[in-house]
Protein backbone atom coordinates (compact mmCIF):
# COMPACT_ATOMS: atom_id res chain seq x y z
CA UNK A 1 0.00 0.00 0.00
CA UNK A 2 1.31 3.55 -0.17
CA UNK A 3 1.53 6.10 2.20
CA UNK A 4 2.87 9.27 2.67
CA UNK A 5 4.97 10.56 5.98
CA UNK A 6 4.38 14.21 7.11
CA UNK A 7 6.76 15.39 10.32
CA UNK A 8 6.00 18.80 11.53
CA UNK A 9 8.56 20.63 13.12
CA UNK A 10 8.93 23.37 15.03
CA UNK A 11 11.93 24.79 15.97
CA UNK A 12 10.61 27.15 19.40
CA UNK A 13 9.35 24.96 22.38
CA UNK A 14 8.95 26.10 25.61
CA UNK A 15 10.96 23.62 27.40
CA UNK A 16 13.57 22.59 25.42
CA UNK A 17 14.52 25.12 22.50
CA UNK A 18 15.69 24.28 19.30
CA UNK A 19 15.08 20.05 20.37
CA UNK A 20 14.22 19.21 16.99
CA UNK A 21 17.59 19.96 16.25
CA UNK A 22 19.81 18.93 18.96
CA UNK A 23 22.00 15.83 18.86
CA UNK A 24 20.41 12.18 18.80
CA UNK A 25 22.65 9.38 18.24
CA UNK A 26 25.19 11.41 16.06
CA UNK A 27 22.39 13.41 13.70
CA UNK A 28 19.64 15.68 14.64
CA UNK A 29 16.79 14.86 16.12
CA UNK A 30 14.68 15.56 12.78
CA UNK A 31 16.83 13.39 10.78
CA UNK A 32 16.62 10.60 13.21
CA UNK A 33 12.56 11.08 12.68
CA UNK A 34 12.74 11.15 9.00
CA UNK A 35 14.51 7.98 8.91
CA UNK A 36 11.63 6.00 11.24
CA UNK A 37 9.35 7.38 8.64
CA UNK A 38 11.71 5.65 6.02
CA UNK A 39 12.18 2.76 7.57
CA UNK A 40 8.25 1.91 7.61
CA UNK A 41 8.04 1.75 4.23
CA UNK A 42 5.88 5.12 3.26
CA UNK A 43 6.18 6.56 -0.47
CA UNK A 44 7.27 9.53 0.22
CA UNK A 45 8.85 11.24 3.87
CA UNK A 46 8.81 15.41 3.97
CA UNK A 47 8.98 17.38 6.58
CA UNK A 48 6.99 19.85 7.12
CA UNK A 49 9.12 22.66 9.40
CA UNK A 50 8.54 26.55 10.67
CA UNK A 51 12.17 27.66 10.43
CA UNK A 52 14.96 27.38 7.24
CA UNK A 53 17.33 26.11 9.39
CA UNK A 54 15.44 22.39 9.82
CA UNK A 55 14.74 22.77 6.06
CA UNK A 56 18.24 23.35 5.71
CA UNK A 57 19.77 20.64 7.88
CA UNK A 58 17.17 17.54 6.53
CA UNK A 59 18.42 18.94 3.11
CA UNK A 60 22.03 18.29 3.91
CA UNK A 61 21.14 14.20 4.78
CA UNK A 62 19.12 14.32 1.16
CA UNK A 63 15.86 14.52 2.43
CA UNK A 64 12.60 16.47 1.38
CA UNK A 65 11.24 19.60 3.56
CA UNK A 66 9.00 22.28 3.13
CA UNK A 67 9.04 25.44 4.88
CA UNK A 68 5.67 26.28 6.09
CA UNK A 69 3.59 29.39 7.86
CA UNK A 70 4.65 30.43 11.49
CA UNK A 71 0.94 31.02 12.02
CA UNK A 72 -0.37 28.24 12.49
CA UNK A 73 -1.82 27.02 15.95
CA UNK A 74 -0.84 22.94 15.85
CA UNK A 75 0.76 20.15 13.56
CA UNK A 76 -2.73 19.74 11.76
CA UNK A 77 -2.89 22.61 10.39
CA UNK A 78 1.22 22.86 9.32
CA UNK A 79 0.53 19.34 7.67
CA UNK A 80 -2.61 20.87 5.64
CA UNK A 81 -0.39 23.20 4.08
CA UNK A 82 2.38 20.76 3.04
CA UNK A 83 -0.15 18.20 1.99
CA UNK A 84 -2.05 20.94 -0.22
CA UNK A 85 1.22 22.25 -1.52
CA UNK A 86 2.97 18.71 -2.45
CA UNK A 87 -0.50 18.05 -4.30
CA UNK A 88 -1.58 14.62 -2.53
CA UNK A 89 -4.72 13.41 -4.07
CA UNK A 90 -7.68 13.44 -1.51
CA UNK A 91 -8.10 9.80 -0.67
CA UNK A 92 -4.08 9.92 -0.15
CA UNK A 93 -3.12 8.26 3.00
CA UNK A 94 -0.98 10.40 5.12
CA UNK A 95 0.61 9.31 8.38
CA UNK A 96 1.32 12.63 11.33
CA UNK A 97 4.63 11.55 12.55
CA UNK A 98 5.44 14.17 15.28
CA UNK A 99 9.10 15.48 15.01
CA UNK A 100 9.96 14.57 18.29
CA UNK A 101 9.36 11.14 18.29
CA UNK A 102 13.13 10.06 17.23
CA UNK A 103 11.97 6.25 18.79
CA UNK A 104 9.25 5.77 17.07
CA UNK A 105 8.76 2.17 15.60
CA UNK A 106 8.19 1.96 11.93
CA UNK A 107 5.95 -0.95 12.25
CA UNK A 108 3.72 1.35 14.14
CA UNK A 109 4.13 3.97 11.40
CA UNK A 110 3.05 1.18 9.10
CA UNK A 111 0.48 -0.48 10.70
CA UNK A 112 -1.46 3.13 11.42
CA UNK A 113 -1.92 3.37 7.84
CA UNK A 114 -2.95 0.03 7.20
CA UNK A 115 -5.42 -0.10 9.70
CA UNK A 116 -6.78 3.33 8.05
CA UNK A 117 -6.68 1.76 3.93
CA UNK A 118 -9.82 -0.43 4.27
CA UNK A 119 -11.54 1.43 6.63
CA UNK A 120 -14.83 3.73 6.00
CA UNK A 121 -13.92 6.20 8.98
CA UNK A 122 -11.68 8.89 7.74
CA UNK A 123 -8.74 9.00 11.02
CA UNK A 124 -6.96 6.23 12.30
CA UNK A 125 -4.45 6.33 15.79
CA UNK A 126 -2.52 4.15 18.09
CA UNK A 127 -2.86 2.63 21.57
CA UNK A 128 -1.13 0.55 23.91
CA UNK A 129 -1.92 -0.51 27.64
CA UNK A 130 -1.74 0.94 30.92
CA UNK A 131 0.07 -1.80 32.71
CA UNK A 132 0.77 0.45 35.89
CA UNK A 133 -2.06 2.66 38.23
CA UNK A 134 1.06 5.90 38.44
CA UNK A 135 0.29 6.01 34.41
CA UNK A 136 -3.16 5.76 34.76
CA UNK A 137 -3.49 8.25 36.84
CA UNK A 138 -0.47 10.38 35.45
CA UNK A 139 -3.01 13.62 33.12
CA UNK A 140 0.39 13.66 31.48
CA UNK A 141 -0.57 9.68 29.81
CA UNK A 142 -3.41 10.55 27.83
CA UNK A 143 -6.15 7.58 28.03
CA UNK A 144 -9.00 6.31 25.47
CA UNK A 145 -11.86 4.70 26.17
CA UNK A 146 -12.63 2.14 23.19
CA UNK A 147 -15.72 0.80 22.02
CA UNK A 148 -16.37 -3.50 20.79
CA UNK A 149 -15.06 -2.34 17.28
CA UNK A 150 -11.78 -0.72 18.05
CA UNK A 151 -12.94 3.05 17.38
CA UNK A 152 -12.74 5.98 20.06
CA UNK A 153 -15.58 6.78 22.52
CA UNK A 154 -13.64 9.34 24.09
CA UNK A 155 -10.26 10.97 25.55
CA UNK A 156 -9.21 12.09 28.45
CA UNK A 157 -5.91 12.96 30.38
CA UNK A 158 -8.51 11.32 33.83
CA UNK A 159 -8.30 8.07 34.15
CA UNK A 160 -10.90 6.28 32.20
CA UNK A 161 -13.30 4.42 32.33
CA UNK A 162 -13.01 3.93 35.93
CA UNK A 163 -15.61 1.49 38.29
CA UNK A 164 -17.72 3.61 40.30
CA UNK A 165 -17.09 1.69 43.61
CA UNK A 166 -13.39 2.52 43.01
CA UNK A 167 -13.82 5.97 43.43
CA UNK A 168 -11.55 8.50 43.95
CA UNK A 169 -8.76 7.04 41.70
CA UNK A 170 -5.75 8.28 43.91
CA UNK A 171 -7.71 5.90 46.22
CA UNK A 172 -7.99 2.58 44.35
CA UNK A 173 -5.60 -0.24 42.81
CA UNK A 174 -4.84 -0.96 39.45
CA UNK A 175 -7.93 -2.06 37.13
CA UNK A 176 -7.41 -5.46 35.73
CA UNK A 177 -4.92 -6.04 32.60
CA UNK A 178 -6.73 -4.69 29.40
CA UNK A 179 -9.33 -2.78 30.27
CA UNK A 180 -7.34 0.64 30.01
CA UNK A 181 -5.57 2.06 27.00
CA UNK A 182 -2.60 4.85 26.68
CA UNK A 183 -3.08 7.61 23.49
CA UNK A 184 -0.39 7.66 21.35
CA UNK A 185 0.82 10.92 18.95
CA UNK A 186 0.33 8.68 15.87
CA UNK A 187 -2.22 9.62 13.50
CA UNK A 188 -3.39 8.42 9.96
CA UNK A 189 -5.39 11.08 7.65
CA UNK A 190 -7.38 10.81 4.45
CA UNK A 191 -5.85 13.87 2.77
CA UNK A 192 -9.41 15.56 2.02
CA UNK A 193 -10.26 15.07 5.73
CA UNK A 194 -7.43 16.36 6.74
CA UNK A 195 -8.05 19.73 4.89
CA UNK A 196 -11.68 19.63 6.39
CA UNK A 197 -10.33 18.98 10.18
CA UNK A 198 -7.55 21.78 10.26
CA UNK A 199 -9.94 24.55 8.57
CA UNK A 200 -12.35 23.75 12.08
CA UNK A 201 -11.67 26.10 14.61
CA UNK A 202 -11.30 24.32 18.33
CA UNK A 203 -14.38 22.92 20.23
CA UNK A 204 -14.92 23.06 23.84
CA UNK A 205 -13.97 19.74 24.76
CA UNK A 206 -10.90 20.22 22.84
CA UNK A 207 -9.80 23.34 24.62
CA UNK A 208 -11.15 21.53 28.40
CA UNK A 209 -8.88 18.44 27.91
CA UNK A 210 -5.97 20.64 25.80
CA UNK A 211 -6.47 17.29 23.45
CA UNK A 212 -6.70 18.57 19.69
CA UNK A 213 -8.52 14.95 18.66
CA UNK A 214 -11.04 15.48 20.39
CA UNK A 215 -12.21 18.04 17.53
CA UNK A 216 -12.80 15.16 15.65
CA UNK A 217 -15.15 13.28 17.50
CA UNK A 218 -17.22 16.65 18.69
CA UNK A 219 -17.66 16.95 14.91
CA UNK A 220 -19.21 13.68 14.65
CA UNK A 221 -16.79 11.28 12.47
CA UNK A 222 -15.01 8.44 14.28
CA UNK A 223 -11.69 7.43 14.86
CA UNK A 224 -10.39 3.95 14.71
CA UNK A 225 -7.78 2.73 16.74
CA UNK A 226 -4.68 0.33 16.52
CA UNK A 227 -4.48 -1.63 19.87
CA UNK A 228 -0.18 -2.51 19.61
CA UNK A 229 1.55 -4.69 22.83
CA UNK A 230 4.51 -2.50 22.97
CA UNK A 231 4.56 1.19 23.60
CA UNK A 232 7.66 2.97 21.41
CA UNK A 233 10.57 4.94 23.07
CA UNK A 234 8.89 7.99 24.42
CA UNK A 235 9.01 11.11 22.85
CA UNK A 236 11.11 14.45 23.81
CA UNK A 237 9.67 16.87 25.94
CA UNK A 238 12.53 17.89 28.17
CA UNK A 239 16.25 17.95 28.59
CA UNK A 240 15.36 14.98 30.46
CA UNK A 241 14.11 12.84 27.86
CA UNK A 242 16.45 13.87 25.69
CA UNK A 243 19.39 12.16 27.96
CA UNK A 244 16.70 9.02 27.97
CA UNK A 245 16.20 8.63 23.83
CA UNK A 246 19.99 9.09 23.58
CA UNK A 247 21.12 6.30 26.27
CA UNK A 248 17.86 4.29 24.68
CA UNK A 249 19.84 5.00 21.61
CA UNK A 250 22.98 3.67 22.71
CA UNK A 251 22.05 1.14 24.29
CA UNK A 252 20.28 -0.38 21.42
CA UNK A 253 24.01 0.23 19.03
CA UNK A 254 25.69 -1.49 21.85
CA UNK A 255 23.59 -4.73 21.86
CA UNK A 256 23.50 -4.43 18.17
CA UNK A 257 27.35 -4.76 17.92
CA UNK A 258 27.54 -8.03 20.15
CA UNK A 259 27.99 -10.89 18.21
CA UNK A 260 25.39 -13.65 18.85
CA UNK A 261 26.58 -17.10 20.53
CA UNK A 262 28.04 -19.85 18.96
CA UNK A 263 26.40 -22.76 19.01
CA UNK A 264 28.60 -26.00 19.13
CA UNK A 265 32.83 -26.43 18.94
CA UNK A 266 34.12 -23.64 17.32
Amino acid sequence: MNFTVLIPARLGSTRLPGKVLLDVAGLPMIEQVRRRGLESGAERVVVAADDPQIVERIRDFGGEALLTSTAHRCGSERLAEAARRLGLADDEIVVNLQGDEPGMDPALIRAVAEILAPASVPVATVAVPIRTAAELLDPHAVKVALAEDGRALYFSRAPIPWRREDFPPASAAMPSPGSHWRHLGLYAYRHAFLQTYAAWPPTALEELEALEQLRILEHGYSILVHRAQQAPVAGVDTAEDLERVRRSFAAHRLSAAVPEPRLGCP
